[in-house]
């Protein structure tokens, strides 16, 4: 990671991604009730160009999020139910033989949008979820010999059902490490729940476009601007080592829970996602709490655990925790970035 100093020529573009990110959170919140550290990291994926897994039982409004976010932002939505009889050409799409013209004709999938909606992935099998995260991964989609690139900004929202297993396809690991975070939502509290069922006795408010596609691809590039200090880059390279090699951290009990513990792609994606996530809290430089706020959603679907994990109900969110306690969080010196 870069260690030079933080731009300091277009101080302007920082607020106003900050400014109109803000209004953007604030109208999805008029729709959505409580969930704010989803829509959160929604939109720190959304900045970092990353893709969202998210775990949690029906009716969590999930689905409501991702149109929404469609609204707010002025960008196409489309939503695939993903079902065991799906194929790829559903997916992304097929070519077409039209007998009154003799000729082939491109028709392209769902996929061609800015925001989709994967709902219940691990319902499909192995070669539709490999034709989704090939579009993810590529942007792009080859049919009958020509290629056609996705619409950009370009988000994927995969939901999966954490209490069904029976005729589920549960993703590969290899596959699962392509999202940039696994989000695992839970129920609304109380008052949150109380919200919930007074806005259903009436007319659901009317959604407001805060800001365009076009908008967004240049925050995205603001964020790519944001200064990351080499104390931080080492902190996040170790969270995710000490999955690998917890022996080397002093976490020697964790070693026969875990198989395979994070990618590299962790420790990039934990930065890229910090440094989204110092816009949203309107800074130009990437602190370590930051790393450490964003660790579990980042690193908690690429440990693979082995079956004495499974045998004593130790859950991958519990073996983060353990690190994150002992990995000590590092003290930067701000007053240069701040000065900047």
């Amino acid at each position: 990671m870069s260690e030079r100093q933080p731009s300091v020529g277009r101080p302007s573009d920082s607020g106003r991604a900050r400014s109109t990110l803000e209004s953007a959170l604030f109208e999805m919140k008029r729709i959505i009730v409580g969930q704010e550290a989803m829509l959160e990291r929604v939109f720190v994926a959304l900045l970092a160009g990353g893709h969202v897994l998210i775990e949690g039982v029906p009716g969590l409004a999930k689905t409501l999020t991702v149109k929404t976010l469609a609204e707010v932002l002025g960008g196409s939505f489309k939503r695939v139910q993903f079902t065991p009889d799906l194929v790829p050409a559903d997916l992304v799409g097929t070519r077409i033989y039209r007998a009154n013209s003799g000729d082939f004709d491109t028709e392209l999938g769902p996929v061609f949008c800015n925001f989709l909606l994967a709902d219940e992935i691990n319902r499909a099998p192995a070669k539709v979820q490999s034709a989704l995260l090939e579009v993810m991964q590529e942007k792009q989609v080859t049919i009958g010999g020509s290629t056609y690139e996705v619409e950009e900004p370009f988000l994927v929202m995969a939901t999966q059902n954490p209490i069904e297993s029976e005729g589920t396809y549960p993703l590969p690991e290899a596959q699962v490490d392509r999202f940039m975070m696994k989000i695992v939502v839970d129920y609304p509290n109380f008052s949150e729940e109380m919200s919930v069922v007074q806005r259903a006795l009436v007319e659901p408010a009317e959604v407001q476009q805060v800001l365009t596609a076009d908008e967004l691809l240049v925050f995205q590039k603001t964020v790519s601007e944001i200064f990351v200090d080499r104390l931080v880059s080492e902190y996040a390279v170790a969270l995710t080592m000490a999955t690998r090699q917890p022996g080397r951290y002093e976490l020697d009990h964790l070693q026969d829970y875990i198989a395979y513990g994070a990618s590299p792609r962790g420790s990039i994606n934990l930065i890229l996602a910090a440094r989204a996530l110092a816009v949203l809290r309107a800074r130009r430089y990437v602190l370590p709490e930051d790393v450490r706020d964003l660790a579990k959603d980042i690193l908690r679907h690429r440990l693979v655990l082995t079956y004495d994990a499974l045998a004593d109900e130790v859950t991958p969110d519990a073996i983060l925790d353990q690190v994150l306690q002992k990995i000590p969080t590092p003290a930067v010196q701000l007053s240069r970035h701040e000065t900047a």
